[in-house]
């Protein structure tokens, strides 16, 4: 199989997040990314390659231009304001309640104020190379479905940052520009085909859920932490099915606290029959391995052994497959986890 990976990555380097009222090193950290890739390069049947430079424009088709603009220059701003920040976080979140009677308005002037306009939480942290670091995983997702387009069964996308929890037009949740979504849209546009992003992180990708929920060209599909006890809280509950000429074409599965292997395979069968239903030309995996039993931020109890069953499971598709890294934070067992549902898959 082959591994679409780029050193870029390690660009995105925080050394500190702010989470659970705390300060402390992060959990999304330049080690997963690492660690991942020395467990497939041990094994033969994984080949390295290096992604290449698709520009902006797909990632116009799905996020406002705004964000891109801003991203690209708010870390160098924030430090002519503000003076010398390694990480950079806004203290200032806008919601629209803050105007009520008072009408719309539009993205502020001050840098400390637009960073509060464009993210959404805490634990994002700005760095000196996040912009460049973010542009590579997006042509890290386009690379491996351009391989896959071009005949590939399946391709393997090891993107970092991850992607699933930035919408149009905001970022959060370790997350700047939304892989999956930009390269489910690509192929849409390049095939005029159907796809289905089915999302097995841990968190709920409430920016995949949101970009495409009202669109019947692409199914989102999700099982992840009950969102009454889960971040992000506020989606990924089973009755937002979708909207308009969408409606029908988001799928949620909200799982119990410590759903270990059994469960976790029957909830993804279910999934499994409503992509098979919704007959896309492609798939699309945001692959979280959060939901791992000693994930340090998750409560599900799924083993390696569930993850090699996972992508027994989904092979059993026979559809052409981009695979694209999101979550995982137990780092010690990433690689093995990330090895043993790719070679369930057939790698």
């Amino acid at each position: 199989m082959q591994v679409v990976y780029t050193p870029k990555h390690l660009l995105h380097d925080p050394a500190t997040e702010i989470e659970a009222s705390t300060t402390h090193s992060p959990f999304e950290h330049t080690g997963r990314a690492e660690t991942i890739k020395s467990a497939l390069a041990a094994d033969s049947r994984f080949s390295f390659r290096e992604p290449t430079e698709h520009g902006t424009a797909p990632i116009k088709a799905i996020h406002d231009e705004g964000l891109i603009d801003f991203l690209s220059v708010a870390w160098a701003e924030y430090q002519t304001v503000v003076g010398d920040r390694r990480e950079v976080v806004p203290d200032f979140f806008y919601r629209d309640e803050i105007r009520n009677q008072m009408g719309a308005t539009t993205e502020p002037e001050a840098i400390t104020a637009r960073l509060g306009w464009w993210c959404f939480e805490t634990t994002t942290p700005l760095t000196q190379g996040t912009y460049e670091a973010a542009r590579a995983a997006v042509d890290t997702a386009l690379t491996a479905s351009d391989a896959v387009l071009a005949g590939e069964r399946a391709v393997y996308g090891l993107c970092r940052p991850p992607g699933h929890h930035a919408t149009r037009d905001l970022y959060g949740g370790y997350c700047f520009f939304n892989n999956a979504a930009i390269a489910a849209h690509d192929i849409v546009q390049r095939t005029g085909g159907k796809v289905t992003v089915l999302d097995v992180d841990y968190h709920h990708g409430n920016g995949t859920q949101e970009i495409f929920y009202d669109r019947d060209d692409v199914q989102y599909v999700s099982l992840h932490g009950d969102p009454r006890r889960a971040y992000p809280y506020f989606t990924g509950h089973a009755d937002e099915t979708g909207t308009g000429k969408g409606l029908g074409s988001t799928f949620n599965v909200p799982l119990a606290k410590r759903t270990a292997d059994d469960a976790y395979i029957s909830a993804l069968s279910t999934c499994a029959e409503k992509i098979a239903a919704f007959k896309p030309t492609a798939l699309i995996v945001s692959l979280g391995l959060d939901t791992f039993i000693t994930d340090p931020i998750a409560d599900l109890a799924v083993t390696t052994e569930g993850f090699a069953r996972s992508g027994a499971l989904l092979a059993q598709l026979g559809l052409p497959t981009v695979v694209l890294q999101e979550g995982g934070y137990d780092v010690q067992a990433l690689g093995r986890n990330v090895h043993a549902w790719l070679t369930g898959f057939g790698a």
